[in-house]
């Protein structure tokens, strides 16, 4: 089974690397979820872009919401979209995001509901998915098991924040088995031995942390943020993306030339914090998504 997975991700990754170097025939017929993240990052960077990836929580209200809101986001142009799996202890989630992950356990969402909704969307959408899931959940699982089920799922790669980078060697050799990517997350904070260590088990791209915390909207980027993305751009040529405080169109602006991705979770999922359970609250917080998706994507587009 692993090795049958491995040669269709093998003639996927071919098939990609074939419509890039043929745009002008094939147009946008691969660009689908089964486009690797390093295609999605390389067709943005080419075009002087940056990769717009919004975060969602699944079972936030529902999980038929949460497929609305998915095809909602990657109509929005969105590039690869995060999907949280609920979790009652996240450790780099802020307030907004905590209780999107509340109000999920609270319906009783489970790990097999979540993986049969995301084969569903993902055969839908253009935008590869990527699971941002606590390794206790995993490990409750067994590494094996969970990644097999991700995989066929439609996933495309996992950022497990609560699996220390630099210990992660033989979850990393599962994960890319199976033609998955595993993110890693560096902070301002991270010292720069560490960094290297991180960088080695990852793939992907970099998920960088504007600022030292958790999740959630902020006023301004970091300044610091300027410093850290130089360190990685000299440590690594894995794509490098934003996360953590973003929550404008102008922010994301400010990381053209700087940066290759923008992540945003908590300015898009606050919008679900209204829902009422009637039928008029959903339709509400779903256009309110996609309008807020619009302008970010809009902004992450814009050539430079």
């Amino acid at each position: 089974m692993a090795g049958e997975r491995r040669n269709v991700t093998a003639i996927r990754e071919r098939v990609n690397t074939l419509a890039a170097e043929h745009t002008g025939i094939f147009g946008e017929i691969f660009v689908t979820a089964n486009s690797s993240i390093s295609d999605v990052f390389s067709r943005r960077q080419a075009a002087g872009q940056l990769a717009f990836i919004p975060f969602v929580t699944a079972g936030d209200p529902d999980l038929d919401v949460t497929g609305r809101l998915v095809a909602a986001l990657d109509e929005a142009g969105a590039d690869l979209i995060e999907i949280g799996f609920p979790y009652s202890d996240p450790i780099a989630d802020g307030p907004v995001i905590q209780a999107s992950y509340t109000r999920a356990l609270g319906k009783h969402v489970r790990l097999s509901q979540i993986f049969s909704a995301a084969a569903e969307w993902s055969a839908k959408i253009s935008a590869p998915l990527v699971a941002m899931v606590s390794y206790a959940l995993i490990f409750r699982t067994g590494n094996a098991a969970f990644l097999d089920r991700a995989a066929e799922s439609g996933f495309r790669g996992l950022i497990v924040p609560d699996l220390p980078g630099d210990e992660a060697d033989e979850f990393a050799a599962l994960v890319r088995e199976r033609g998955l990517d595993l993110i890693q997350l560096v902070a301002p904070t991270t010292p720069e031995e560490r960094m290297t260590r991180i960088l080695k088990n990852g793939s992907g791209f970099v998920y960088c942390i504007a600022v030292a915390g958790t999740t959630g909207v902020r006023e301004a980027v970091a300044t610091s943020l300027q410093e850290m993305l130089s360190e990685l751009r000299q440590r690594t040529e894995l794509p490098l993306a934003v996360g953590f405080g973003l929550s404008r169109p102008e922010q994301v602006r400010e990381l053209h030339g700087r940066a290759d991705g923008a992540i945003v979770g908590s300015a898009l999922v606050r919008h679900l914090d209204g829902i009422d359970g009637s039928p008029e609250s959903v339709e509400r917080a779903v256009a309110a998504v996609r309008a807020a998706a619009v302008d970010l994507a809009t902004a992450a587009h814009e050539k430079r």
